[in-house]
């Protein structure tokens, strides 16, 4: 009888991987890192274990949104008070915070657990064409 084989934490070497974010839809990408972050995109899937690898994202102000969700998009959020309810479109976001959109959509898509946030924190998002992540040699990835 065959017995399973679940991965371990500490034998586990993550990667770093590069992404552009340049022309790309944002729902797909953010599906794309969080399979990447999980680690589901690799044999030795363990739910309960961190096997993903770190992901550098480049370029998020290029993002994109298909139809007419760029004008109608809202990102709410409530302060905790009777009647506070703050909402702000896609391209106020956008045009301020260039790497939150990104964020969020990723965010939401991992577990909502410790190792989510965990698997969250090896998450890097940066406006511009460079990074600080050229000593881990990461591999870049079409999206």
């Amino acid at each position: 009888m065959k017995t399973t084989t679940f991965a371990r934490g500490e034998t586990f070497t993550p990667k770093w991987v590069h992404i552009s974010a340049k022309d790309a839809v944002l729902g797909r990408l953010a599906a794309r890192v969080a399979q990447i972050l999980m680690g589901k995109h690799r044999p030795i899937y363990t739910p309960f274990v961190d096997t993903g690898d770190f992901v550098v994202i480049t370029e998020a102000e290029c993002v994109k949104l298909t139809g007419n969700k760029a004008d109608q998009k809202v990102y709410r959020h409530h302060t905790g008070y009777v009647g506070s309810l703050r909402e702000r479109p896609f391209k106020e976001v956008l045009a301020m915070h260039p790497t939150e959109p990104i964020e969020l959509a990723v965010r939401r898509m991992l577990p909502k657990t410790k190792l989510g946030r965990h698997m969250f924190a090896k998450l890097k998002v940066y406006a511009g064409k460079d990074h600080p992540h050229q000593a881990q040699k990461p591999e870049t990835i079409k999206i």
